[in-house]
């Protein structure tokens, strides 16, 4: 009865990792700015990789395996966000402004010159 119990909730663990993951992948690709894309992927991965290893670890049960699984989530979890980190902050150094009031990447519509300006 607790093996079908622990089944069960790490199951739902699972599913649960990638929901975050189809999250973050969703918000990658819908959301303004570089910035608030890379937090979005930063948040979701950090859930996502504690929900699914912890889902792997209780399929796994009392074990080696567990160890390692564990050992690699720690790892992923240490590197995710150092790694977002240093994205973000080679952006700002290279001259992307975080809130410049633009609503995305793009260059704006305004500085383009209009046609038949020269004429």
């Amino acid at each position: 009865m607790i093996d079908f119990a622990l089944d069960i909730l790490s199951w739902i663990l699972l599913v649960l990792g990638g929901g975050c993951v189809l999250i973050g992948g969703i918000g990658g690709l819908r959301l303004p700015n570089f910035y608030t894309r890379i937090h979005a992927a930063s948040l979701t991965d950090t859930m996502a990789t504690i929900l699914i290893f912890v889902g792997m670890i209780l399929q796994a049960g009392l074990s080696l395996a567990a160890i390692k699984l564990f050992a690699i989530m720690l790892f992923l979890l240490l590197t995710g966000p150092t790694a977002t980190y240093a994205l973000a902050n080679a952006a700002l150094l290279s001259g992307l402004k975080p809130d410049d009031g633009c609503a995305s990447d793009a260059p704006k519509a305004n500085n383009l010159p209009k046609e038949g300006a020269g004429e």
